[in-house]
């Protein structure tokens, strides 16, 4: 924890230079400057409303249709783009663009090399530009990328082209998630990630339906699989203006709300205790706390673990029907039931995380068919097609466990620029999954691929490890801020409103004297809620597992 901060008061605001305020937790004092705080504070200082729960519902609504759907669109266009690298190849193209040996799965992994490789500069462009100006700048040029894919008949075109693909989303998810984060309360994030998420089903049928239909084309002049990716990446870039149009970067900036409502949104995400800003100043005691944190590391390895299998669906899924015997054009059918399953596995997880308020007992529980597939599929002869269709489809259930991590680290992670670098982290982690996965199944082992299913289920049974080091790690912090709080003179224990299905003020939230508690410095709780301040360093800070 560092011994540094940035917080300012609001009769702050009126200075011009720094400040000299106390610190909440160490009661030390330093020099800061008020743009390093949350605009919210900026904009609205520590004065409360009123928030009914009639407004909450409007406000949420309104957010539901203003960002969901364009998250939702987004994202399905970004799975699309990276899943119709399976699809193509049971079109021929590895014949057409004249692969040989393992190319093919280079081609595969240079998606995943890219965004593990531009992690860093990805969680600083995080940070420092605003999600209206970077979101349609990486959209469109992975549309771009997806067109020059389409431009190539060759190994050296299709990398470097597969290559900038992943660059440019390797923002994608990160931001998402943090946009997630800052404009949802922690109990309403699971089924908002579950939206956009699960577009990875949509993304599955779709690219089967287009597969299908583009491969019915008889055309000399042109591959099948060039068609696919040009008009995927047309689609994308066409995307690109309609994200600037539409997307506001914070609640409180929000053009879809009335001023009123501007306040009353960013009052309601108070119990969050994780801002509402997806950018600010660049923080590196932030970087230092994150990469020095034990659940980092516990969630890139839950994440890891858990994509290395993701691998297998996304690049050798269709691959794995064709060597079951079904032909190019039943093999991009079978495959559309595939994605509705994912939809609805993505669904019913975050619904169960929603209902009973509980993230890891619903990972390990949805990892289990996928464990049950896995081996399904390693040891049955390869005569049973049904029981092994059956084997395959269960994999689908790994799509449930992916939203909950991702909303899961968004919950426990506060300060902007420590969440930018544990959510890159994370795809960082989900990259270099899709790396290992696809080397996992080489060609020598084709069409039964027994060697790559057996280490990816000894991969799948290690994660429960990590899920489970995971939830003692966060009860053990929990009664550490527990401890912080009695030392400042608060509460030891504080209930977590943001984990409410229901919202409600609650009476510490209000700005009633005599019901406050106050610290040691003076601070009431929920003042810390948009200071910028990191999971360790607020001490109202409350983990949820």
């Amino acid at each position: 924890m560092t011994d540094k901060h940035d917080i300012i008061q609001r009769e702050d605001l009126e200075k011009p230079e720094t400040h000299r305020v106390e610190h909440t937790t160490h009661g030390q004092v330093v020099e800061v400057s008020p743009e390093k705080a949350d605009p919210a504070f900026r904009q609205f200082g520590d004065e409360r409303i009123e928030v009914t729960e009639e407004d909450n519902k409007r406000i949420l609504r309104r957010t539901d249709l203003f960002i969901l759907p364009l998250l939702a669109w987004v994202y399905w266009l970004q799975i699309l783009d990276k899943t119709i690298l399976g699809y193509a190849a049971t079109f021929g193209l590895k014949t057409d663009a004249h692969l040989v040996g393992n190319q093919y799965s280079t081609i595969g992994s240079l998606n995943a090399i890219a965004q593990l490789a531009w992690q860093p500069f990805s969680s600083y462009l995080l940070v420092r530009v605003k999600p209206r100006h970077l979101m349609p700048v990486i959209v469109s040029c992975w549309g771009i990328a997806c067109c020059g894919i389409a431009a190539s008949t060759s190994f050296g075109g299709l990398a470097a082209n597969r290559f900038l693909l992943g660059l440019f989303e390797a923002a994608c998810l990160p931001l998402f998630s943090i946009l997630t984060a800052v404009w949802y309360r922690r109990a309403e994030q699971p089924l908002r990630v579950a939206i956009w998420y699960g577009t990875n089903g949509m993304g599955t049928i779709m690219a089967s339906v287009f597969a299908y239909g583009f491969g019915s084309i008889k055309n000399p002049a042109i591959h099948h699989y060039q068609i696919l990716f040009l008009f995927c990446g047309l689609m994308t870039v066409l995307t690109g203006p309609l994200i600037y149009w539409r997307l506001d970067n914070s609640i409180s900036e929000a053009r879809f709300l009335t001023p009123e409502d501007r306040h009353k949104g960013v009052e309601r995400l108070r119990a969050n205790n994780t801002g509402t800003a997806a950018t600010n100043t660049y923080k590196w005691y932030q970087v230092k706390e994150a990469l020095l944190e034990i659940q980092t590391y516990l969630f890139f390895g839950m994440t890891l673990l858990l994509n290395v299998g993701a691998s297998v669906t996304t690049v050798f899924g269709p691959l794995v029907l064709q060597g079951l015997g079904y032909d190019k054009y039943r093999t991009s059918l079978l495959n559309m039931p595939f994605g509705a399953l994912q939809m609805l596995i993505i669904g019913a997880a975050s619904y169960c995380t929603y209902h009973f308020r509980n993230k890891s007992v619903t990972i390990c529980v949805f990892i289990l068919p996928v464990i049950a597939g896995l081996a399904m599929l390693w040891a049955l002869p390869r005569d049973n097609q049904g029981l092994l269709l059956f084997a395959y489809y269960l994999l689908a259930f790994l799509f449930g466990a992916n939203p909950l991590i991702i909303s899961w680290l968004s919950a426990n992670t506060a300060g902007s620029t420590k969440r930018s670098i544990s959510i890159s982290g994370y795809n960082g982690a989900a990259a270099a999954g899709n790396i290992i996965g696809p080397l996992l199944f080489t060609d020598d082992d084709s069409p039964l691929y027994h060697k790559g299913l057996k280490a990816t289920l000894i991969i799948f049974i290690a994660m429960f490890a990590c899920v489970i080091l995971q939830v003692v790690n966060f009860m053990i912090l929990n009664r550490l801020k527990e401890r912080e709080r009695v030392k400042n003179g608060k509460p030891a224990k504080i209930h977590d409103a943001s984990m409410e299905k229901k919202y409600t003020q609650k009476a510490e939230e209000k700005m009633d004297e005599s019901k406050l508690e106050s610290s040691t410095t003076g601070a009431h709780l929920g003042d810390n809620a948009f200071l910028d301040l990191t999971d360790r360093e607020n001490d109202e800070f409350v983990y949820v597992y």
